[in-house]
């Protein structure tokens, strides 16, 4: 009774706290709309937000966003921030982490205070560096083995009552400050969460934001030794297996990108078989058909195995091509941004002795105007005149900085399209090499399937004619009954058998051809999309540069009046 009293008491509590944080806000989903007033409101104030507000919000551009307090149900809309890397949803009312994937710039995530009950759909974001999940209803520790990055994790304060998956925490090299407190598993009275944090994880150098000492952790070793050997060992096992599955996949990459895969062994003569009757018909004529099989696998098998080798060796060469021209390409690129950088420099130099001189023009304008004083002087247009030969020389260098930036950026950009169409024609010109060797052994195969045809089709024939001339039929397999009543049916088997196995052969060449065509033109097209967003982001990057500069110096004038009417207290 007592209990069912404070459940309700806690339940009346809960609901007025929601009133307090939510006063008349209805439970919804993150709207377009609201990551805009988020951002103003977050980002500018006064003023700057009122002009903000008529100005176009330009989303690429964001990189950080607080939504905290607005009783949000549901995340929705965040893949129009693609350059996001800070976002903080906590104090809401949030069930499920979702639609968050395509965050893949993410670095602090703050998720507590809400009603998560799963850690889920985190694996894409592998820039994770801080992560808060503290006070939800979290009940085991999943997923998290991606973010190979993090360095702050906190999952304090949820219903977690397991040391399971705490181990796999030995998986995040970079993971330094770890929070578990306020879960059901750190209130056991016969076990010290803590020693077992600085027992089992290494890298952990704060517990519950408290430095763990040395001291501390070679005496948890020494508690948890039994449960550290048994992690250890689970661990080299672990490690031992992602080695391995890690060069399968590399293997399986490189093969592909070699267009033999399934080529090494006698995969395509299996593959010449399967569902075809008419050829498992004709083996039934016994030992003869069988050794005349057994040899026409060993020629299919040195065919391709030749042209797996052949597979293998362009596909160094071409890499040795790939490799070559990416460096190039990256030492041009990095060449320029030295050569920007240092335009940069010099600017920045120049700006700030014009900031600095402006600066002190408009503090005397600014002072003279607010201690009342006549603003007609001649010395007060001496000072005008001096401030607008600063701004119009500081527009004319902003004016020269964007045409040498972009000069250098337009012959950048033409030179890496002029490049890479070279580059372009190398891989095709190789490609087509390869495939003109490669379709020499697969007319090989075909001369291999034609000529086991016309040699079956006698070990069959003789067959058959031994048959009818014995009259012995006893022993004559039923489906090769109807070759003794009608002997042109063994060509009809035959000539089937042939089609499928040629027509096989014919399309894992047509396979490896169009493959190895595609793998130029999709690498092509990746390299040129990579170029155009490269050369947009940095217009857009320069553009933006400068053009906050201009602002910062039309604004200079307002900051130091706001500055002087503090100072004298107006303000």
């Amino acid at each position: 009774m007592i209990t069912d009293k404070t459940d309700e008491h806690n339940a009346q509590n809960i609901k007025s706290l929601d009133e307090v944080i939510y006063p008349e806000i209805e439970p919804g989903i993150i709207s377009k709309h609201m990551i805009e007033k988020a951002y103003l409101e977050d980002f500018y104030k006064g003023e700057a937000a009122r002009l903000h507000q008529i100005e176009p919000i330009v989303y690429d551009r964001i990189t950080s966003i607080r939504m905290d307090f607005k009783n949000i149900l549901r995340i929705d809309h965040l893949w129009i921030l693609p350059n996001l890397t800070k976002l903080v949803l906590s104090c809401n009312k949030i069930e499920l982490i979702e639609n968050i994937e395509m965050l893949t710039n993410l670095k602090e995530l703050d998720l507590s205070f809400n009603y998560i009950e799963k850690i889920q759909n985190l694996e894409k974001l592998v820039h994770l560096e801080v992560l808060s999940l503290f006070n939800n209803l979290i009940t085991k520790i999943e997923n998290l083995e991606s973010q190979e990055k993090l360095i702050i994790l906190s999952i304090g304060n949820n219903r977690i009552y397991s040391t399971d998956g705490i181990e796999r925490f030995r998986f995040l090299p970079h993971l330094k400050v770890l929070n578990l407190e306020g879960n059901p598993v750190t209130e056991r009275l016969d076990f010290n969460i803590s020693e077992y944090v600085a027992a089992v994880l290494p890298n952990v150098q704060y517990y519950d934001y408290m430095s763990i000492k040395e001291e501390d952790r070679l005496k948890a070793k020494e508690t948890f030794a039994r449960e550290l050997r048994e992690i250890e060992t689970n661990e080299e096992m672990e490690i031992l297996e992602r080695a391995q599955r890690a060069k399968k996949e590399r293997d399986a990459e490189r093969l592909s990108s070699s267009f033999v895969e399934h080529l090494n062994e006698n995969q395509l003569f299996e593959t010449l078989w399967k569902g075809d009757e008419d050829a498992h018909i004709l083996m039934m004529v016994g030992v003869a058909a069988e050794d005349l099989a057994d040899e026409y696998g060993k020629d299919i098998f040195a065919i391709t195995q030749e042209l797996y080798k052949l597979g293998l060796e362009k596909f160094e060469e071409r890499q040795m091509e790939i490799d070559e021209f990416m460096t190039n390409l990256e030492e041009g690129h990095l060449e320029v941004q030295k050569m920007g950088q240092q335009i940069l420099e010099e600017f920045i130099q120049y700006k700030e002795k014009a900031f600095e001189q402006a600066g002190a023009i408009h503090k005397w304008i600014e002072t003279r105007a607010l201690r009342g004083e006549e603003d007609e002087t001649e010395e007060s247009q001496l000072f005008n005149d001096k401030l607008d030969k600063i701004t119009f020389d500081f527009d004319n260098m902003v004016n020269n900085v964007w045409q040498q930036l972009m000069s250098q950026e337009l012959h950048l950009h033409e030179t890496t399209e002029e490049t890479t169409i070279h580059f372009q024609r190398r891989m095709q010109e190789m490609i087509g090499k390869f495939i003109e060797q490669a379709q020499t052994f697969f007319g090989q195969l075909r001369d291999l399937a034609i000529h086991f045809s016309e040699n079956l089709y006698e070990i069959v024939s003789r067959y058959i004619g031994t048959k009818l001339a014995l009259q012995d039929f006893e022993d004559v397999p039923p489906p090769l009954r109807i070759c003794m009543e009608d002997r042109e049916a063994i060509g009809n088997l035959i000539a089937g058998m042939k089609d499928i196995q040629t027509q096989r052969i014919d399309e894992r060449e047509d396979r490896l051809m169009n493959r190895s065509k595609e793998f130029v033109d999709n690498m092509i097209d990746k390299l040129n999309d990579d170029e155009l967003k490269r050369n947009r982001a940095k217009i857009l990057e320069i553009n933006t540069f400068l053009d906050l500069m201009s602002e910062n110096l039309q604004n200079l004038g307002m900051e130091i009046k706001e500055e002087l009417m503090k100072e004298e207290g107006m303000i």
